[in-house]
């Protein structure tokens, strides 16, 4: 089986059936929910995952924290949005035009590393929890991230260990973890590989969105120091 068959296999199948969530958190599931929305979503994931990873070979994994709403909730695919997903990946599908700060910090890096096609060679991108949260606050949905509420880590803790077991399962290397953010999700991301031992170590790199949103200015810095850690393993 490729490395896409086993992505493809375990978007398709996602799914939350652990303990109760919080009052007022919701779960986003890009790859369920409306029908049409859904089946367009997992064509995009198809085609992303055939054309960057139809092989067998191993890579090294990222972790982010959970989905966003105009990234990985509309595409299905980590840190990238639907501009990206056209103009970088040059995949057209009628979905909504919709930016994220993000993804444009991400595809930046990716353009200087080499393009899409040799970074998704290196590199696999999930997340912690592989499905997003929601929370209504002043009458819209917004983003939640799941180390946000004790009650919430307390909650999805075993379905996030579930996850990176599924991720080293798809046949990552196991000498190196990277981490998007510096602060709490690296930090709870790193006491469970200290108790698991999941990984040699992890790398803590600071999130794409910390950089777009305080960090601009020095954008150029953080796209070198995460060459410099991908090109190190």
């Amino acid at each position: 089986m490729t490395f896409a068959q086993k992505i493809i296999n375990f978007n398709e199948h996602l799914t939350y059936t652990g303990l109760a969530l919080p009052p007022g958190i919701g779960i986003m599931n890009p790859f369920a929910g409306d029908m049409s929305q859904a089946e367009t979503v997992r064509a995009i994931g198809r085609a992303f995952y055939q054309k960057y990873y139809n092989d067998e070979e191993r890579r090294h994994l990222i972790l982010g924290i959970n989905p966003g709403r105009f990234g990985a909730g509309l595409t299905g695919i980590p840190f990238t949005d639907p501009k990206r997903l056209r103009t970088e990946c040059d995949l057209h599908f009628n979905i909504p035009d919709a930016h994220e700060p993000s993804s444009v910090f991400i595809y930046e890096m990716i353009n200087a590393f080499g393009g899409p096609e040799a970074f998704y060679k290196k590199i696999h991108i999930n997340s912690a929890f592989p499905l997003g949260f929601v929370q209504m606050k002043n009458g819209k949905e917004v983003n939640y991230n799941y180390y946000d509420s004790k009650a919430l880590i307390d909650a999805v803790r075993p379905a996030i260990i579930e996850n990176i077991q599924k991720q080293i399962a798809m046949g990552v290397y196991t000498d190196v973890c990277f981490c998007f953010g510096t602060g709490k999700n690296y930090e709870f991301l790193n006491k469970l590989n200290q108790q698991y031992n999941f990984f040699g170590k992890m790398v803590p790199l600071e999130h794409p969105r910390f950089i777009m949103q305080y960090k601009s200015k020095s954008k150029q810095k953080y796209i070198d120091k995460y060459l410099e850690a991908f090109h190190s393993v």
